[in-house]
């Protein structure tokens, strides 16, 4: 199930906030944490039981951990550690590895499984991890109850595609969430923003790169390259931002306040800038446990370097089995240190010539992203850098038609990327004539997936 389906929209969110709302506080959390594993259950009918086996294991480790031997208490922790990262590597990875391995004997010697990737895993194995290393430290409280620890950790908003909460910001509203209906108002004005820039925005742009792929990358020109590299950059954007916004207003209409995961990254003057705005809570996450821990940028500057490069290679792994990603995240990795190493001051002093930089740098970025047949990665960035040698004369028949088709829609995209949209609603928020213009956005949004017109989230298989 998805947020951006008639299902959801039409009978789980319903049903679940009228069975919310009749309970008091303290039971709230018994019935978001039902209607988070029938939400889970409903995408993943077989693996909801290795989930929920998961929340069991989980809440006994770090129960054990508080045994006051320090060995002890650092066993279990390693012990929850080693748990969590076995979980997902076998499910993400093991057949990844054990085809490659295949490949460099020569033969099938390791068998491959052909597993199906539990919904979420990469993002509630963060969660889960973050709760066991803050546990550890002491920087948080041990959850009072597995049904506490649960409802962090499965709470549907933010289950299958994020943002990464951390336990301590939410702690509290587990116990005793805000729920009222100005909330609820509230919460469902975000939604619907969010969900018009998944189904009207990423769903329409989406049609336009797909086109652009049918024609293959070794047919591109210079000029169709680009444009398919722009409508991808758009279509990921909106996709994931769209969720984001809609997993922030469902937790604001449930009484929690979620983190915000995007801040206007395409205006960004930097690489280093665009990683401070696109998926912060990821960004977060790397940072505080795995680059700060390994001694960042307090050992010198080869061993920063060392640091990037461990982090980037990890974030470009998280988000697929697969080496296109790898080189998606070392890409990212080199750039950050040519800017660490001295571009980024120059940058920091010229703002126009640091978003031209931006926006020539992550539209070929998105291309390495999206593009997982290495062979077909080389012919479309040759094309992007005009090494292709396509008939100009039918791309130009292409470009025509696609601009003529698409631009309204394009024009439309480099708006909603500028954050013009959202301070206007900041500003009217409680006027009618938005309001308005909200009730039509839901509306259309619904026809357009009553029609069909509907895309699975991007970042639900990672």
């Amino acid at each position: 199930m998805v947020f951006s389906s008639l299902k959801f929209i039409g009978i789980f969110l319903p049903v679940l906030l009228i069975c919310y709302s009749l309970v008091t506080t303290e039971h709230k959390k018994y019935i978001l944490l039902l209607g988070s594993i029938l939400f889970y259950a409903a995408g993943e009918p077989v693996y909801v039981v290795i989930f929920v086996t998961s929340l069991i294991i989980n809440y006994w480790l770090s129960l054990l951990m508080g045994k006051p031997a320090k060995n002890v208490k650092r066993f279990f922790f390693i012990l929850a550690i080693l748990w969590n990262v076995s979980l997902l590597f076998f499910f993400k990875y093991y057949d990844f590895f054990a085809g490659e391995v295949d490949k460099l004997i020569g033969f099938e010697r390791i068998p491959i499984l052909g597993l199906a990737l539990p919904l979420g895993i990469s993002f509630y194995t963060f969660q889960i991890i973050s709760y066991q290393i803050d546990l550890y430290k002491g920087k948080i409280q041990r959850a009072k109850s597995f049904t506490d620890f649960s409802v962090y950790v499965s709470m549907f908003p933010q289950l299958v595609a994020g943002p990464i909460v951390r336990f301590d910001d939410i702690s509290e509203e587990i116990i005793k969430p805000h729920f009222t209906l100005a909330n609820v108002e509230s919460g469902l004005k975000t939604f619907t923003i969010g969900l018009g820039l998944k189904v009207l925005l990423a769903n329409q742009i989406s049609t336009l790169f797909f086109s652009i792929q049918q024609i293959g990358a070794h047919n591109l020109d210079i000029s169709m390259a680009w444009l398919g590299a722009l409508s991808y950059t758009f279509q990921i954007y909106f996709d994931f931002w769209g969720y984001s916004l809609m997993a922030i207003g469902l937790g604001e209409m449930l009484g929690y306040r979620l983190p915000v995961n995007f801040n206007n990254p395409y205006i960004a003057k930097s690489v280093t800038d665009f990683w401070r705005r696109w998926h912060i809570t990821l960004s977060g996450w790397f940072r505080d446990y795995i680059y700060i821990p390994l001694g960042g940028n307090r050992k010198g500057k080869i061993r920063m370097i060392f640091n990037l490069l461990i982090v980037w290679a990890l974030t470009g792994f998280w988000h697929g089995a697969s080496w296109n990603f790898l080189l998606w995240g070392l890409f990212f990795f080199v750039l950050i240190v040519i800017e660490r190493t001295g571009l980024g001051k120059l940058l920091e002093k010229t703002h126009f010539i640091g978003h031209v930089y931006v926006c020539l740098i992550i539209p070929i970025s998105w291309m390495i992203f999206a593009q997982t047949d290495l062979h077909v990665l080389k012919d479309y960035i040759l094309a992007m850098v005009g090494a292709n040698y396509a008939d100009s004369m039918i791309d130009t028949v292409h470009i025509v038609r696609y601009l003529k088709e698409y631009s309204w829609l394009l024009a439309l995209c480099v708006l909603f990327s500028t954050p013009l949209p959202m301070k206007l609603y900041e500003k009217f928020k409680k006027n009618i004539i938005t309001d308005l213009i909200l009730f039509a956005i839901f509306w259309l949004s619904v026809y357009e997936i009553y029609l069909g017109k509907n895309n699975p989230f991007l970042y639900f298989r990672f």
